[in-house]
């Protein structure tokens, strides 16, 4: 049973949930003073305890996917990395690998395929990992000549890829829903916001530091149009994310409506954050700050011809009244804001996998093949 199975998280949770009932059951009979009485108590809570810190461990994993495998978890994974050489004139699109979905069928024109790929941006310098998701009509003879519209979806921080298709099941319900016509066939360019690990750049070009921002909105819609049949204008490219994943995808569309034409938050926020893990991302420049504060260009820049959607809970979501107030502010011409707002959800995979679905559909209604 995998790490993050919800059949280990039950066995975590009953196993807590019995060892706390015979605790209490046995609890007078080790009363006794004396040494194995006490010894007796001593492993009872110990057990208890520990059972009840792996079952809390257990769900906050599988919430923001922080290990994805038992061999990532206790630093065991033995999988040699694949060399990816960027010397000039090689392709900025390397695929490394094939990822499995469990219960997915290998052939690519029934199943669709999951490629895991390196890409290589030529003029941020930046490289970064992903994965791509081809439908299963991108295979198919009726589409052989046919191009297609591509979401980038990220992660939050810190996040893993995997996660995406592993906790999140992005291309399992985009394939349910294609085959549903309830969407259009898409490819789905699934990775980390955090392109410069282990800093968070909030998607900033960061003077003299990692030019996040130009690698996902010029190299990385550049490399994947060169390798894949996807549309080059921006009405053929969206983004999804969640977290700091959505605040990029925001940032993005609204910076740049020319390489992005629609974008979804799922829990996002509106301002960039700084910590410990972010350093100074602006160098010192308020016009920088400013410029990446979403409320400040709302408010100070032309609306851009974008469709956004943003997503939050009445109830468990810290976001809630900065996306109403950021709904106020967008909701006027050219832009096109829609919301999705639950009446109660938090910050984690359980919420956010009730609104893909919602948001994936959306999102296949504003971009064209």
């Amino acid at each position: 049973m995998g790490l993050t199975s919800m059949a280990v998280l039950l066995l975590a949770i009953v196993a807590a949930v019995l060892l706390f009932a015979l605790t209490i059951w046995l609890w007078p009979r080790l009363g006794r003073k004396s040494v194995g009485g006490v010894l007796g108590r001593v492993g009872m809570l110990l057990a208890t305890q520990l059972t009840m810190f792996a079952a809390i461990g257990l769900w906050a994993n599988q919430s923001f996917g922080f290990f994805a495998s038992w061999a990532d978890l206790f630093g065991l994974e033995k999988g040699e990395g694949v060399v990816v050489d960027h010397s000039a004139g090689r392709t900025p699109v390397q695929v490394v690998g094939v990822a499995q979905i469990k219960g997915h069928g290998t052939v690519p024109r029934i199943a669709g395929k999951v490629e895991k790929v390196n890409i290589r941006g030529t003029e941020s310098k930046i490289s970064s990992p992903a994965y791509v998701y081809l439908p299963p009509e991108y295979f198919q003879p009726q589409y052989a000549h046919r191009t297609f519209p591509a979401s980038v979806v990220l992660t939050g921080f810190p996040g893993t890829a995997e996660a995406l298709y592993k906790g999140l099941h992005y291309p399992q319900t985009a394939q349910k829903l294609a085959k549903e016509k309830k969407m259009q066939p898409t490819i789905l360019v699934m990775m980390r916001p955090t392109v410069a690990p282990p800093r968070d750049t909030e998607c900033i070009d960061i003077p003299n530091g990692p030019q996040t921002e130009t690698f996902f909105t010029k190299d990385l819609r550049k490399a994947l149009a060169q390798q894949y049949r996807i549309g080059e204008k921006a009405a053929n490219w969206g983004m999804i994310g969640d977290s700091t994943g959505g605040y990029c995808a925001l940032k993005f569309a609204m910076r740049h409506p020319d390489s992005y034409g629609a974008a979804a938050a799922l829990s996002g926020y509106y301002k960039a954050l700084q910590d410990p893990t972010t350093g100074d991302l602006f160098g010192g420049s308020k016009k920088l700050e400013k410029e990446n504060d979403l409320f400040w260009r709302l408010k100070n820049e032309p609306l851009p011809p974008v469709s956004l959607l943003v997503t939050s809970s009445k109830q468990g979501e810290h976001n809630y009244e900065d996306t109403m107030k950021f709904i106020s502010l967008a909701a006027k011409k050219p832009t096109r804001v829609s919301s999705m707002i639950l009446p109660s959800g938090g910050h984690n995979f359980n919420t956010w996998r009730r609104e893909i679905p919602g948001t994936l559909q959306w999102m296949g209604s504003r971009l064209s093949a």
